[in-house]
């Protein structure tokens, strides 16, 4: 795949809507931070120090086992417009950081957008395995099997007494970033978020938005990560949070049927002047773009809406986001441009959908 197709296809296999309870867990994703013992941390490296990660990071490519993962598309960051960078991100596979400082920055992306590997991001290495649904373990098991490529040909930073040395001390010890991306609007709209957001803090696990921390949670969409990285293993990690996400996805379950049960008119109300205003609608704005999209979703789950596929819904999720509008536009937009180019990009998907 060429990087064009990274940035101008909406969907990456994540979105196709086939991993377990993908209904409710929309994606798993599993990160490792990783430094090279020899160098500085990246945000005390030279230029050349940077480079030096950088071209350690190709040679890893010829690895024979990697290439079984992959293929592999190695991009540098300071080869791409500020458009581009902001549809890799969108598309969950760059961080906000890597878009925001891209010193001597670089992403190996698998064809599959399966693997996205960070260089020189606030680690030397950002090693992150995203699957569709809830698959944490065989996230986990990936990302781990790739690690293991890149330790045979690079040492990494490890203390024998505190794990694997991290930029950031929230980090250190296991490195790993474990994370369920939810769909909780019946948790929402029976004002139950609220309590379980507060359980969920005091199991050592915190939420954050979609595109992880300082963003905000938007469409009812919320990402849910271990914040413990020292003195638990990665099994246990994995394991645990698995655990807490399948009791959310149970309680969201409840919600939804006390819903159909008890408020069902007035939901299948909202759900479908939802789906009216987005096949109808000349203009949107994100905010509501996203808060239609979540009811449509729900109500394709609760089978009031049909023949629309959930892989759509994830598609539409990236596609109405500012970057990827511009960049399917192939021009700058304003505001005003960018809210007629989404409800015109949602009508035209949706009526698709259906045919």
């Amino acid at each position: 795949m060429s990087f064009q197709n990274f940035i101008t296809n909406a969907v990456s296999e994540w979105m196709n809507g086939n991993g377990e309870d993908a209904d409710i867990a929309i994606s798993s994703r599993v990160r490792l931070a990783r430094n090279i013992q020899e160098y500085p941390f990246p945000i005390l490296a030279t230029d050349s120090q940077l480079e030096q990660i950088t071209a350690a990071v190709r040679q890893v490519m010829e690895d024979e086992d990697l290439k079984r993962q992959g293929p592999f598309e190695f991009i540098r960051m300071d080869e791409l417009t500020s458009l581009q960078k902001r549809v890799l991100m969108e598309k969950h596979l760059i961080s906000p950081s890597l878009m925001a400082d891209s010193r001597g920055g670089a992403v190996l992306l698998s064809e599959n957008e399966a693997f996205s590997i960070m260089v020189n991001e606030e680690d030397h290495l950002r090693i992150q395995c995203l699957f569709s649904g809830l698959q944490l373990q065989k996230a986990w098991e990936a990302a781990n099997q790739v690690d293991d490529i890149f330790e045979k040909h690079v040492n990494f930073a490890f203390d024998e007494r505190r794990g694997y040395l991290t930029s950031c001390p929230t980090n250190v010890g296991t490195g790993i970033r474990a994370s369920v991306m939810m769909h909780l609007p019946g948790l929402v709209l029976t004002n139950q978020i609220n309590r379980i957001l507060s359980a969920i803090a005091q199991v050592g696990l915190v939420v954050r938005g979609v595109y992880g921390e300082g963003s905000e949670a938007s469409g009812n969409l919320f990402q849910i990560s271990n914040q413990i990285t020292l003195g638990q293993s990665e099994e246990e990690i994995i394991e645990n949070l698995t655990s807490v996400a399948r009791q959310i996805i149970e309680q969201e379950r409840a919600a939804r049927k006390h819903l159909m049960q008890n408020r069902r008119l007035p939901l299948e109300d909202r759900l479908c002047r939802s789906y009216g205003v987005l096949t109808n609608a000349r203009i949107i704005e994100s905010d509501e773009a996203s808060e239609k999209l979540s009811d449509v979703r729900l109500g394709i789950d609760l089978g009031i809406i049909r023949n629309i596929p959930l892989s759509v819904m994830n598609e539409l999720t990236i596609m109405v986001q500012p970057g990827f509008l511009q960049q399917y536009a192939g021009q700058q937009l304003d505001s005003d441009s960018r809210d007629e180019r989404r409800a015109r990009l949602i009508r035209e998907r949706l009526q698709a959908a259906m045919e």
